[in-house]
């Protein structure tokens, strides 16, 4: 089991979280701590796998990508990695978890318009070993992907 995040790794997270350009330097003043002390943090944080890297947040609405669907495949058994092999090549698929229950994989794919989910949807469904698919179109957001919550948590502790 890995180790927990302490208060002050969860306090570096949100800092860079609000200010993902935020040199080292800058970190450690505003935390109130070394620089070493931060740069350890962030090696840590990054060999654990907690880190991975600070991309921009970017809204594909803006972006020309208003519409979001969710769909669940049900492949054929055995076939997971030939499946999201082909679904990772397709430009519009953002998101594919493996799940349980009554489907196998479950796909946040994004579109310009109807049109172009119908076009999207028949790409996922055309991919190898693919059976059955549903799909649902979001039509807002009201919770965003998040974990804000959990690192004040652990910033609190």
């Amino acid at each position: 089991m890995s180790e927990a995040l302490d208060a002050l790794d969860a306090r570096l997270l949100l800092l860079l979280t609000d200010s993902p350009r935020l040199g080292v330097l800058e970190c450690a003043r505003r935390l109130g701590v070394a620089r070493g002390t931060v740069q350890a943090r962030l090696d840590r944080l990054t060999e654990r796998g907690i880190l991975g890297g600070f991309p921009p947040e970017l809204d594909l609405a803006a972006m020309g990508y208003g519409l979001t669907a969710f769909a669940v495949l049900e492949i054929a058994q055995g076939r997971r990695a030939e499946v999201a092999e082909a679904l990772s090549a397709i430009d519009e698929v953002c998101e594919v978890h493996a799940t349980t229950g009554q489907g196998d994989l479950f796909v946040r794919m994004v579109a310009r318009n109807n049109d172009d989910l119908q076009r999207v949807v028949d790409e996922v469904v055309g991919a190898p070993y693919v059976r059955r698919t549903s799909t649902s179109i979001a039509l807002s957001t009201p919770v965003p992907p998040r974990v804000r919550p959990l690192l004040e948590r652990l910033a609190r502790s």
